[in-house]
């Protein structure tokens, strides 16, 4: 039978059969230098293990894998009592994606209503994220801490715009630096 005898749907799953055959084999190759070999073979597969396991351990749903460098948490309660946790965040592929997708979860780890003030909150989920990085023996690295640093910058400054009374003590190494 030739292949234009065949039935797409037969084509479809030989290519496909095909395909995954050869990546496989490009997956396993060893011999190449390590800055030359697929990103699944660098890592990759430990961000993955690790996504799997924080999802399920938390028990959230990803609604979406976004593109950018930003991320979003919340929860749905119904009335019987269920409660379906979200996120959405990049999907990790380096320690500031991984950073990123980590601080999501932990808003859930923390907890909603856990901190009176939201950038209390934000400081407690970032030191939750990144001890949870260490703990997975990813090193938080430059681009990570300054992130980290940004981000609690933004949220005291937003706290102090809104006219803050008191600010917790940890939080005073972000305010902004005087003019």
């Amino acid at each position: 039978m030739s292949a234009f005898n065949t039935p797409p749907s037969t084509l479809n799953s030989h290519l496909s059969t095909h395909l995954s055959a050869l990546s496989t084999q490009l997956l396993l190759r060893t011999d190449l230098p390590s800055g030359h070999r697929p990103i699944a073979q660098r890592h990759m597969a430990d961000f993955h293990q690790m996504v799997r396991l924080m999802l399920s351990r938390h028990r959230i749903r990803v609604r979406k894998w976004r593109v950018s460098m930003s991320g979003c948490a919340w929860q749905v309660r119904y009335r019987n009592g269920r409660v379906i946790r979200w996120i959405e965040a990049p999907r990790p592929r380096s320690a500031l994606s991984l950073s990123i997708f980590l601080h999501e979860i932990g808003h859930h780890v923390v907890g909603f209503d856990q901190y009176k003030r939201r950038c209390e909150e934000e400081f407690h989920v970032w030191r939750w994220a990144l001890d949870e990085m260490r703990r997975l023996k990813v090193t938080p690295d430059e681009k990570v801490l300054n992130r980290f640093d940004l981000s609690m910058r933004y949220a005291v400054g937003k706290a102090m715009r809104r006219g803050i009374k008191d600010l917790p003590k940890p939080l005073r190494q972000f305010l902004p630096e005087a003019a």
